[in-house]
Parts: structure tokens; C-alpha cells; sequence
């Protein structure tokens, strides 16, 4: 699958772009090369970043009932610092993952192994986003600010986890799921168990969808020995998938139970219901799920900004009542 027409390797596309996206069309041509670094043409990785701090900020009101101005600017600020922080991940995975994405069909078109940006300058690049990520992340309080630096430790080692574990999607759900622990921290001033139930759900949010995502590459994987829950699964992969649902499910609603238990009975009954009209839709995803059909992967994966978005709705729904 191609971002637009023509090899990715020779006019600069990366192969899983989205089709006419802003920075093939739109973007200065210098830029275009560091923008892919990022994944920028690639969206769906931030949303699924910043959800889970979306999540952890709509819990955080709920459970000290207000809204206030500053918690307005933790969602605008957790957004910048998604986009920032996504785009410093991608580029430090894409410079630790060069030779390995050089042997893999879907990944070889990426800006390094393509020639397109060196080590050096990716490096260049991936300070300079790290750096704008720490100007938010000083705006927040202290215990926040914390963890913003602690979370560094798993963005550092994921790349390398598929290299020594089956269970990379579990480094990758350490550290993309963070955000809930960080935004309920930043909006109550202190972490809570409704933030560590919410991390423990988008954790097998992330093991569900990075599952479907990484039968992409089952056989460059098994070629070049890189280990993926894809992988390790095989046949088995529905009945796991299934697994990570209920967990989801659970973990979630428990959040909301938890974050809800002194408001309203109708303010709970919406806040837990986004739990379970989340895990309608990854079911939803699973009866559609097909090892053998890398559009249909791509496109299930891709369908999580969606179910990631709805327990925001619900969890803010819940907030007016």
C-alpha cells in the first residue's frame, strides 16, 4: 500500500501513509523528509498517544467534579506534546530500527533506510522535539512533571524490545498509555487508582491493536528474526485478541467506577457505559480481523482512534449530569 502513486522509494512516500496526506501534498519539500521521521503522514500513532491522556483528564474532573481553564490547557498541552513526543519516538525507533526496516517490504520506504535523512540529522531532529515536549511538560505541576521525565525510560527502551522479548506491544503499552497517569496527575496534582486502572487498560488496548498491526510484517519478521505478539500468537491471535478486549473493558470500567463513585448514579452508568461501547467496537474489529489481508490489518488498526475516542465522549457526557 503506497501513500500516493508511484514506488515510495522513488518519489519519497512511505508505503502505510495515509493516501494524499497533508505532508506529501502540502509541505515544503525540505521538510518533507523529517515530517515523515515523525510520522506526520501517518496520524493514527498520535491519536492513540494522546488518548489515553484524554482519558486520564476527562477521569480527573470527574472524579473533583470542575472543569477549570488550566484543565483546558492540559488538553491542548497533552495534544502539542503528543504530536512532539510521537514524532521523538518514531524518530529515535526509525534510528535504532535502520537496518531492520531496510529488510521489511512495508518499512524500507521509511526517510532513513531510504536514504532520505541521516543518522546524524535524525538525531538532530529528535532533540529538537524532545526539548519543545519539555517546554509543555514544564507548564504542568511538579508531580507531573515527574513523570513526563520517567517516561522517557520506556520510550528509550522500547525499539529494542522486539529484539529480546515476544512481547514487545507490552513495552509499547508502557509508553504510549503513560499519558493517562501523566494528564490525571496534572489536573489533580497527585497520581489516583482510577489513573493506574485507565493505564492498565489502554495497556491491553495497545497489546490488541498493535497485535492486528504487527501481522503486517509476520513474515519479514520471521525472515530477520524480529519476535511481535503477531508472531507469537499465530493461529491463535482471535482468541488473545479477545482477551485483551475483556481486559480492556474491565480495566476501563473500573476507571470510571472508581473516578464516579461520589457523583450521580446516571453520571456513572454514562461513564462506565463508554467503557463497554468501546469494547462493542473492538468486537467489532475482531469479527472482522484477517491475518492474510494487510489492507483490512491496516484499516482495523487504524479504526482505534475511533474506539479510543469514545470514552472520552462518554467520560465528558458523564461530566454534564
Amino acid at each position: 500500500m503506497t501513500g500516493t502513486t508511484g514506488k515510495p522509494e522513488t518519489n519519497g512516500t512511505v508505503a502505510d501513509a495515509v493516501t494524499g496526506n497533508w505532508v506529501d501534498r502540502w509541505a515544503p519539500a525540505p521538510w518533507r523528509p523529517y515530517f515523515r521521521l515523525s510520522r506526520l503522514d501517518r496520524p493514527i500513532g498520535t491519536w492513540l498517544l494522546l488518548l489515553p491522556c484524554w482519558w486520564g483528564l476527562a477521569l480527573a474532573c470527574l472524579w473533583k467534579g470542575s472543569f477549570t481553564a488550566y484543565d483546558a490547557w492540559i488538553g491542548i498541552g497533552c495534544g502539542f506534546g503528543a504530536i512532539l513526543m510521537r514524532g521523538a519516538g518514531c524518530t529515535w525507533n526509525d534510528i535504532t530500527d535502520r537496518d531492520i526496516d531496510g529488510g521489511v517490504e512495508r518499512t524500507r520506504s521509511r526517510p532513513i533506510p531510504s536514504g532520505q535523512v541521516g543518522v546524524r540529522m535524525a538525531l538532530g531532529w529528535m532533540m529538537a522535539q524532545s526539548l519543545t515536549a519539555l517546554i509543555i511538560l514544564l507548564t504542568f505541576n511538579w508531580a507531573a512533571i515527574a513523570l513526563g521525565i520517567l517516561a522517557l525510560g520506556p520510550v528509550a527502551i522500547y525499539p529494542f524490545a522486539k529484539r529480546f522479548t515476544w512481547w514487545p506491544q507490552v513495552f509499547l503499552g508502557i509508553a504510549f498509555n503513560w499519558g493517562a497517569l501523566l494528564a490525571w496527575t496534572a489536573a489533580t496534582g497527585s497520581l489516583g487508582w482510577p489513573a493506574v486502572a485507565l493505564y492498565l487498560g489502554g495497556m491491553a488496548w495497545t497489546l490488541f491493536y498493535d497485535t492486528i498491526y504487527a501481522h503486517q510484517d509476520t513474515e519479514d519478521d520471521a525472515l530477520i528474526g524480529v519476535k511481535s505478539t503477531a508472531r507469537l500468537f499465530g493461529d491463535r491471535t482471535p482468541t488473545w485478541l479477545r482477551r485483551f478486549l475483556i481486559a480492556t473493558v474491565l480495566f476501563v470500567g473500573i476507571a470510571a467506577l472508581m473516578a464516579t463513585a461520589q457523583r450521580s448514579v446516571l453520571s456513572l452508568v454514562i461513564a462506565t457505559c463508554g467503557a463497554w461501547a468501546m469494547g462493542w467496537h473492538m468486537l467489532w474489529q475482531l469479527t472482522r480481523f484477517d491475518p492474510e489481508d494487510n489492507p483490512r490489518l491496516l484499516h482495523l488498526f487504524r479504526s482505534n482512534r475511533d474506539a479510543g475516542l469514545i470514552p472520552v465522549l462518554f467520560f465528558a457526557g458523564a461530566g454534564f449530569v
